[in-house]
């Protein structure tokens, strides 16, 4: 069973990062720029979105430093060119944010789901699965909301950020390592989000928080 679970998670993980990565698409399509559609990445076809290092490496990493416990996974960040948006500054901003304003609103869909499913006496593990989307969705969408490059936080702060010579310097340091530095906080940081993400899943479902 626990094999069976780790597999579904994984697959629940990668669709609805695949979800997040297509929100990207169509926002940055509203807004003008079409880069994403037209490189094909506006389609569930899991082939087109997964990404060696954020759909292998890593989870892989996080599996085995975690001791089988814990593995995190990303697509292949969709493509756009700021160029084509009206105001490229806010504009890279909100096709950032459409990425985890999605995975929230899988998770509050998937926790009415939990709701309901418990009002009518849903059986255990039909609930637990459907927990499990909940849970994931929340754990994506507040991990990319972490301000390190290549994660969707970082677009929304240097929007924020009014243009300088020390902005440009933040930026630039965070780009060069943000990799490493994602890695890093995803094994030894992650855990600092826990509180805060069961208080979200508290609320979606009504269920006491499983992190």
């Amino acid at each position: 069973m626990n094999i069976a679970m780790t597999v579904f998670e994984f697959i629940v993980l990668l669709f609805s990062a695949i979800l997040h990565e297509i929100a990207h698409g169509f926002m940055a399509e509203k807004l003008g720029d079409d880069t994403a559609k037209r490189a094909g990445r506006l389609t569930l076809n899991p082939l087109v979105h997964l990404d060696l290092f954020g759909s292998i490496i890593m989870p892989i990493a996080l599996f085995v430093a975690s001791g089988g416990t814990f593995f995190f996974a990303a697509a292949k960040p969709v493509p756009y060119d700021p160029r084509n948006l009206k105001n490229p500054r806010s504009g890279s901003a909100e096709i950032a944010l459409a990425g985890p304003c999605t995975n929230l609103l899988l998770a509050i869909v998937f926790g009415v789901a939990v709701r309901v499913g418990i009002l009518f006496s849903a059986p255990d593990i039909f609930i637990s699965l459907l927990a499990v989307i909940v849970y994931l969705n929340i754990a994506l969408a507040i991990f990319n909301l972490i301000p390190i490059p290549p994660l969707d936080g970082s677009r929304v702060l240097f929007a924020a950020l009014p243009p300088s010579r020390t902005t440009f310097r933040v930026a630039y340091f965070l780009e060069r390592y943000g990799i490493i530095l994602v890695l890093a906080f995803a094994i030894f940081g992650f855990s600092l989000l826990m509180p805060f993400m069961g208080y979200l899943f508290g609320i979606f479902t009504g269920q006491p928080s499983p992190f």
